[in-house]
């Protein structure tokens, strides 16, 4: 009788275990550094796919790919890539207009290039290296890193 108790405890304790989990989206924070336009595209695709599949995303752009950014922003972050013709700006412009998510430069990017917040387009802010930090190390939260 003890051991069917234990077991119906436990049974209801991964029970709620999952359904926490499950109210819980998995976090993803998405560094983009690369230059390649075609990296940098890659990197939109699989955050888009993975807010797809449930998860809460934001993305942290650094050095060069800082520049995707910018409301003049370089060809490379706005010419189409194949095979469908989406550009690493315009595929981050939509997910952040319908999928909510949340894109910062780096907090040295804007300083590096002698600019302020006006050259960025709209929505996009610089982090704080604090709350970004407790970000990367916060639980669920998955970094993946282009």
């Amino acid at each position: 009788m003890r051991l069917s108790k234990i077991l119906s405890a436990s049974a209801l304790a991964i029970g709620l275990a999952t359904t926490a989990q499950a109210e819980d989206p998995n976090k993803l924070i998405t560094i983009l550094t690369a230059p390649e336009p075609q990296t940098q595209l890659m990197a939109m695709v699989l955050t888009m796919n993975a807010i797809a599949a449930g998860a809460q995303a934001e993305m942290l752009l650094c050095g060069p790919a800082g520049d995707i950014a910018l409301k003049d922003a370089p060809a490379s972050a706005t010419v189409g890539q194949p095979p469908m013709d989406a550009s690493p700006q315009g595929l981050m412009k939509m997910m952040m207009a319908q999928k909510g998510l949340k894109v910062q430069v780096c907090a040295i990017y804007l300083p590096g290039k002698g600019a302020d917040a006006s050259v960025l387009l709209d929505g996009v802010t610089a982090a704080a290296p604090d709350a970004m930090g407790s970000a990367i190390v916060a639980e669920d939260t998955t970094v993946m890193s282009f």
